[in-house]
């Protein structure tokens, strides 16, 4: 699930992303890089690749949150992957104008890209059973959280009489699960 989860990103990057700025700022690359080699690359891999861990274990119960994570994971990963094409088609090709986000997740938060990924991870949570996908998915919560918050504030100073301020940035509130559902 991990490694699918990274050559999603990988493939998005290639082919579906477009960024307005080339390069990311030297001193981001840093703190971006340790936050997936090493909570993710040491600490997930040490806790949950070895033979006596708890994704290695199997039983009935066991079994039941295996299937409810695959289930969250698949549905986190796609619909991760369905709001980067709609971000994506807000720009011309070649273009770095930026439009208002509409439809699937949108309308309950400003980010639904961030809601998802961490949907998907906890999948990937409930199937690895390790507190180290919990802290990883904590530390992307947070950082993903700050971004949604820019985010936010830039569709509003960007667009100020066509953007409506959305109430929750990155997890919906009840209400806002709510109104999604019936409009």
């Amino acid at each position: 699930m991990i490694v699918l989860h990274f050559i999603k990103r990988e493939y998005e990057t290639l082919y579906i992303h477009k960024f307005s700025l080339s390069t990311m700022p030297f001193r981001k690359i840093f703190k971006n890089s340790a936050h997936y080699w090493l909570l993710s690359g040491l600490n997930i891999a040490y806790w949950i690749y070895a033979p006596n861990s708890y994704t290695a274990r199997s039983g009935q119960k066991l079994d039941y949150m295996n299937m409810a994570g695959i289930v969250l994971y698949i549905f986190g990963e796609l619909s991760n992957l369905h709001t980067h094409i709609t971000l994506s088609n807000l720009r011309s090709p070649g273009g770095t104008e930026r439009g208002i986000p509409r439809g699937y997740g949108f309308n309950m938060v400003t980010c639904p890209n961030y809601m998802f990924e961490l949907i998907a991870w906890t999948g990937v949570a409930l199937v690895s059973k390790s507190s180290a996908v919990l802290i990883f998915n904590v530390v992307a919560w947070a950082q993903m959280h700050q971004w949604a918050i820019k985010k936010e504030r830039a569709l509003r100073s960007e667009f100020p009489d066509k953007y409506k301020k959305k109430k929750y940035v990155l997890i919906p509130g009840p209400d806002a699960v709510i109104k999604a559902f019936t409009g």
